[in-house]
């Protein structure tokens, strides 16, 4: 196994949010939380607002004061339109109130907000219900058809769009739904452009992102690789890199997947981004694969490792609106290191 202990975690974490929270189909909610404090969004008329996912329709009557994220990352939008939740759900990084470094700025004097930890049964129902929320969000998640149902008997509950996968909603989406939800629409789309032009100028200070092949793997059980529908794959496509042809047929409607040792080919491509827990360690077990180590990638020193623990490897599983430039400062030099055709260029670590 060329496997590391935070790799299981990384997909373990996913692969049990996805045996949790199924699919199904639903009615929405309502909730009669009082009126909230930004007289903005009320002067505007923001509400109330009504918002479509996979179980149908949920509406928002007035501005949420007290908002439960149950969605992964759901957080960083909130906090990035000025809001802090009162509840957040801990994924990576065991961060004081679920806040990782790249969003701390934005709870200011604020309390941190109540972690609710994934026991392996689902969200914390009585916890959530004890924070008395007036919202609670489920974008980048997967909530089964009952746990929405019961989560609907506190508060309205936005679920997780139904034209993606279960944990697949591109970040641009997470935002601009959050944002709807907090009665920002417009400010939620700022947001997204300015993340987008922070791609796009990456994009075009390196020429030779595009039509580049690129994959994201980690070291788990194997080889574990991450299909089109993760938010880690669409950050290279959205830097103008390509996904392998066969990714998808691989993998399957799964965010993905591990690859039989015939499949390894999968991995040769312009650029490969690991997400390991010793970048050292683990590039040199990887290297004892010989069908791996025969690859150009390997042979040509292409390869990107990425320390999981570390807050720069969090920042690239997590994909939010706010993670996404300090994740960009860091990433992006390790790629154009990568392709710029000089094997002897080390594609280094970053300082921080």
């Amino acid at each position: 196994m060329l496997g590391s202990s935070r790799g299981a975690r990384l997909v373990a974490a996913l692969a049990s949010a996805l045996l949790l929270f199924t699919t199904a189909a639903a009615c929405g909610s309502e909730d009669d939380s009082e009126a909230g404090s930004d007289k903005s969004a009320a002067a505007n008329g923001a509400f109330p607002v009504t918002i479509a996912h996979k179980y149908g329709n949920t509406t928002v009557k007035s501005e949420p004061k007290r908002i439960v994220t149950v969605g992964l990352t759901d957080q960083d939008a909130v906090l990035a339109l000025g809001k802090v939740p009162v509840g957040t759900t801990e994924w990576l990084g065991g961060y004081q109130g679920a806040i990782g470094p790249w969003a701390a700025d934005k709870l200011g004097s604020a309390k941190a907000p109540t972690v609710l930890k994934d026991t392996g049964t689902g969200p914390q129902t009585e916890k959530i219900a004890a924070l008395r929320p007036d919202l609670i969000l489920a974008v980048y998640g997967g909530l089964t058809k009952d746990q929405y149902t019961t989560l609907s008997k506190f508060a309205p509950v936005v679920a997780q769009p139904k034209e993606y996968n279960d944990f697949g909603v591109p970040w641009q989406r997470q935002t601009e739904i959050i944002g709807t939800a907090l009665g920002q629409e417009t400010e939620a789309k700022d947001l997204v452009k300015g993340v987008e032009a922070d791609f796009a100028t990456a994009a075009e200070d390196n020429p030779k992102f595009a039509g580049a092949d690129a994959v994201m793997a980690t070291p788990y059980e194997g080889i574990f690789v991450f299909g089109s529908q993760d938010p880690r794959s669409r950050v290279l496509t959205d830097l103008g890199f390509e996904l392998p042809t066969d990714l998808d047929k691989v993998i399957g409607d799964e965010f993905g997947a591990n690859i039989s040792k015939e499949r390894t080919d999968l991995l040769n491509t312009d650029a490969i981004v690991w997400i390991v827990s010793d970048p050292a360690k683990d590039e040199a077990k990887l290297h004892k694969n010989a069908l791996y180590n025969d690859l150009d990638v390997a042979k040509q020193a292409r390869e990107v490792f990425v320390k999981e623990s570390s807050d720069y490897g969090n920042s690239v599983s997590f994909v939010s609106v706010l993670s996404l430039p300090y994740m960009l400062d860091r990433l992006v030099p390790q790629l154009a290191a990568a392709v710029d055709g000089d094997t002897a260029t080390k594609v280094a670590q970053p300082a921080s």
